[in-house]
């Protein structure tokens, strides 16, 4: 993901105010940062690159400010000032003088803001620049008068729910008043609520994880249909100061059939399923092509498959059924096909799954299946001790795989014809590098994607490559086949990197990036090494690269985070995502654009890389 063009700022250099300036990109995480642009895939310029050849680095003298843009809006109750002048002048922002500032000038302050327009002028001389912070706030805002609030009312798409099923209204309005809504013929009446919003997942990064309270009035109650049909989009009354308005939403309800079955099919090699309807919820598993469930809901784009999941109905062909699929299952077999074992589940129709992964075991669950299984054979497997099957009431069956070993190395999940089957990875031959093929994902790329600068304006898809290659050399000295996602200054989507990772089956993928914050981070006193996992099988990977890089290299700390980003999520091998440093810290920017210290770095990590192998107990 890439962001919008921002306007960088700077006296001296106006040939530097078109590039971008970008926030930390997390591949999946949701927060408020400009629209993404447009990327086209594989446009490559694949010169070396060195710190000198970048062209967005201001003149010695000249006072420069990387972030934020001139204008910016934000909803955080601090904001960051990430530049650089001259070191031997003071730096002032409103007058009062920049401390804290690194050996080459460069500068990172925290300051809070008002709500509203705020206005900061940084000054070196006679060197000015301005710059305009609206502070918004995260609430709807409220109608002037009695009224609603402006896209507050709910529905707001289309939506469908089974008979029976609860179908509950909402509106943020003006407070002291009488709100009801009618649907169909029922008038339901809506009464206040305490409105608690929690911050975006990003504000982990930033220790402000704590609910909020809203002061905004939101109106909610519920009805239970029992009849399918369209039962129209609600219509909204509120009734305050001897005043009536009325409004109506924009989605409509429908109930539906119990017995008239629409039936969803997965068309794509994955389908994304979430724990509801848009992506602000968690993946779950997600569900192989050919996978078929009956549809209990519906909310806009989103479907509702009968064992909980949501999916996008893109991703799906809808037809009609009698009945909703269902299977049973007897048998499994196991065969040994190369460096994997295939187990196969046969089926009568392809169900949705789901995949539990724990330190030494891994549990498949078949969903709309009714086990008749009663002899199971699963012996002399190279990593799998036994297996055990649980049946779960009412009609789901669990298989769990329990290994030879704590360390797993990939698996993976498809269907032939509507027979399952899970392939479970087998350790590497040795526990050296020779042998093995390493991934190196040197993150972000190309101008449309430039990711967290420092200072300077100095790119973190530039120092991701120069410190990937530098990997790739010592890896390879060592004995290991090494691919890289981009050699060049390539644009790739984190999807086409994923591709080369599912594509290659590297014994590992580590996936390179250097770190920023959000707007409400304190850039001066974050700092250090942080590790990113998601599968478990990553995790003893990625807690060791950690260590072993915070003790060697004598680096602070930022933590070992389990994390759904694209990079981390891939399951055919472990997968770590790293951050090596903060571009927006003054004092560890000038380490991490250090030629030294990027070779050292990039020894240290390969040395742990091969001491991590090292330590796997491998099944020979």
């Amino acid at each position: 993901m890439s962001l919008a063009a921002l306007p960088l700022l700077s006296v001296l250099v106006p040939q530097a105010s078109a590039q971008a300036v970008s926030a930390p990109v997390w591949y999946s995480a949701p927060i408020a940062l400009p629209s993404p642009v447009p990327q086209p895939i594989f446009r490559s310029a694949s010169q070396p690159l060195n710190i000198a050849q970048s062209q967005m680095q201001p003149s010695p003298d000249s006072l420069f400010v990387a972030y934020p843009p001139a204008e910016h809006e934000t909803v955080a109750s601090q904001i960051f000032f990430i530049g650089t002048a001259d070191p031997n002048a003071p730096v002032t922002i409103n007058g009062n003088v920049i401390e804290n500032r690194s050996s080459d000038g460069h500068f990172a302050p925290s300051l809070p803001l008002e709500m509203g327009e705020n206005t900061f002028v940084l000054a070196q001389g006679d060197q000015r620049v301005t710059l305009i912070i609206n502070r918004i706030s995260i609430e709807p805002p409220l109608p002037e008068g009695i009224g609603f609030a402006e896209g507050t009312l709910s529905p707001a798409v289309d939506i469908a729910r089974m008979p029976g099923e609860l179908v509950c209204l909402s509106v943020v309005a003006s407070p002291d008043a009488q709100v009801t809504a009618k649907l169909a013929s029922q008038t339901i009446a809506l009464t206040p609520q305490t409105s608690v919003d929690l911050p975006p997942n990003s504000s982990v990064l930033t220790s402000q994880t704590a609910p909020v309270t809203l002061s905004a009035t939101e109106y909610a109650g519920c009805t239970l249909p029992t009849e399918p049909g369209n039962l129209g989009a609600p219509t909204f009354t509120l009734q305050a100061q001897g005043e009536t308005v009325t409004a109506e939403a924009l989605g409509q309800v429908s109930i539906l059939s119990p017995t008239d079955f629409q039936v969803a099919e997965v068309t794509t090699e994955q389908g994304v399923a979430r724990t509801g309807p848009s992506t602000n919820y968690s993946r779950i598993t997600p569900l192989p092509a050919g996978t078929r469930a009956a549809i209990t809901g519906r909310e806009g784009e989103w479907l509702r498959l009968d064992y909980g999941g949501w999916i996008k109905e893109s991703e799906t062909t809808v037809s009609s059924a009698s009945v909703p699929p269902h299977s049973i299952i007897r048998g499994i077999s196991a065969n040994q096909v190369g460096d994997w074992t295939e187990v196969v589940f046969p089926l009568q129709t392809p169900v949705p799954v789901t995949v539990r992964q724990e330190e030494q075991s891994l549990a498949l669950t078949l969903h709309n299946t009714t086990p008749q299984t009663d002899t199971i054979y699963f012996s002399n497997n190279p990593v799998v001790e036994r297996m055990d099957f649980n049946s779960v009431l009412p009609d789901s069956a669990e298989y769990t795989f329990h290994f030879k070993e704590p360390q797993q190395w990939g698996y993976k999940l498809r269907y032939e014809g509507t027979s399952l089957i899970l392939s479970i990875r087998h350790a590497p031959n040795n526990n050296s590098l020779q042998g093995t093929t390493i991934l190196i994902d040197p993150g972000h790329g190309s101008d449309a994607d430039l990711g967290a600068r420092g200072p300077t304006g100095y790119p973190e898809k530039d120092v991701t490559l120069i410190v990937s290659k530098l990997l790739r050399d010592e890896l390879q000295d060592r004995g290991a086949t090494v691919v890289m996602t981009r050699e060049g200054d390539d644009d790739l989507f984190p999807a086409d990197r994923v591709e080369v990772i599912e594509a290659t089956e590297p014994t590992l993928a580590l996936s390179v990036h250097y770190n920023a914050l959000p707007d409400a981070g304190d850039a001066l006193g974050r700092s250090g090494i942080g590790t990113f996992w998601y599968h478990p099988q990553a995790h003893g990977l990625a807690s060791f690269l950690h260590d072993y890089l915070v003790d060697a290299l004598g680096r602070e700390s930022y933590g070992v985070y389990w994390n759904n980003l694209a990079l981390t999520r891939p399951n055919v091998t472990p997968s770590v995502l790293l951050e090596l440093g903060f571009m927006i810290n003054p004092e560890e920017f000038e380490w991490i654009t250090d030629e030294a210290s990027q070779k050292k770095l990039a020894a240290t990590l390969a040395e742990g890389v091969e001491v991590w192998l090292s330590q796997q107990q491998i099944e020979q």
